[in-house]
């Protein structure tokens, strides 16, 4: 953290942009529960053995490296919670789940650590001072979801300095809280129908355009901007690092939930909010979840009630309006 400075990386060090006016196919970064292989954009050096070690280490658990990003994350859900939206339960993997991801910056000089939290509304302002406490910084706190019981809010956490620091110091700023590992109680019981036999998912995969993840109960689409260069902290932000747009199914084929988020540049949030109520899917909240990225990126998380399909077409139509030549902001 001695050589990397806070004003540098939201500066100097930010040197990214857009790499091109147009999304390609879109890539998913889950294909049953394995990340594609996608090269990434950048020159990120991969993290080592040891480092790897050390996270898990700090955190009690082991996560998923994917390569071609360069990525190490630990999943955190929040299994001690029972949420409801509009009265009716739905499964954790729909999303209160949260995570911490660790990798290099592009000069291979430092790392930086990002996490997105599930909490209580109680637990917001400690869980503050203790990141700050152990050297990190809250890039974000923001509602995900309309209708939830019990409330909750999430936070965005991010840190730099070396891998085993900033893995250190991440476990010790939730080392009380809920959210490590050890403190967590064990998973649900696998249930006896998942995803694969709940709904049609070669005809959702169909109208997405893309490859989900069965996650017991849940359906899950994570869809990386292939379309974009963009750095935070001297790194390059990617899917498996917190820059995607994702939809999650649960409930049954004809009765189904959908929430998620979309991955925004600021010229698109307009177009996907239109194409979203046009699709009678309810906008949640538009916010930021990172601090000094290049180019900015807006996160827009929205909700929907309804049958499968009709909620797939839907989130289809917002991803239909990403990486187009979008002058709205100029009318």
């Amino acid at each position: 953290m001695n050589k990397i400075t806070r004003r540098k990386a939201l500066t100097g060090i930010l040197a990214g942009g857009v790499a091109a006016l147009t999304l390609p196919k879109l890539v998913s970064a889950e294909n049953n529960n394995k990340e594609i292989q996608v090269a990434a954009k950048g020159k990120t050096p991969a993290l080592t053995t040891n480092e790897m070690t050390a996270i898990e280490t700090a955190l009690g658990k082991k996560g998923k490296y994917v390569e071609a990003e360069a990525v190490y994350t630990v999943p955190l859900p929040r299994n001690d919670l029972k949420v409801t939206i509009k009265g009716e339960a739905v499964p954790i993997s729909f999303g209160f789940g949260g995570w911490v991801s660790v990798k290099k910056t592009m000069d291979g000089k430092g790392a930086i650590v990002m996490s997105d939290t599930v909490l209580l509304q109680e637990e917001v302002n400690p869980l503050i001072s203790a990141a700050q406490a152990n050297n990190l910084e809250i890039g974000a706190i923001h509602n995900h979801f309309f209708y939830e019981e019990p409330r909750i809010f999430y936070m965005h956490l991010h840190g730099m300095g070396d891998v085993a620091t900033i893995a250190k110091n991440y476990a010790a700023a939730i080392k009380t809280t809920k959210l490590f590992p050890a403190n967590q109680p064990s998973a649900a019981t696998p249930p006896t129908k998942t995803a694969k036999e709940i709904f049609d998912l070669p005809a959702l995969d169909k109208i997405v355009g893309a490859t989900g993840a069965v996650n017991g109960i849940t359906y899950k689409y994570t869809i990386g901007r292939s379309d974009q260069t963009i750095t935070a902290m001297g790194a390059e932000m990617t899917a498996n690092i917190g820059l995607n747009t994702w939809a999650a199914f649960a409930g049954t084929p004809d009765a189904a939930h959908i929430a998620g988020d979309v991955a925004m540049l600021e010229t698109e949030v307009n177009s996907v909010i239109r194409a979203l109520r046009k699709n009678n899917l309810e906008v949640v909240a538009v916010h930021n979840h990172m601090l000094g990225e290049n180019p900015r990126v807006i996160f827009l998380h929205y909700y929907g009630r309804g049958a499968a399909s009709t909620l797939a077409q839907g989130f289809r139509a917002a991803l239909n309006e990403l990486g187009k030549k979008n002058t709205e902001m100029n009318m």
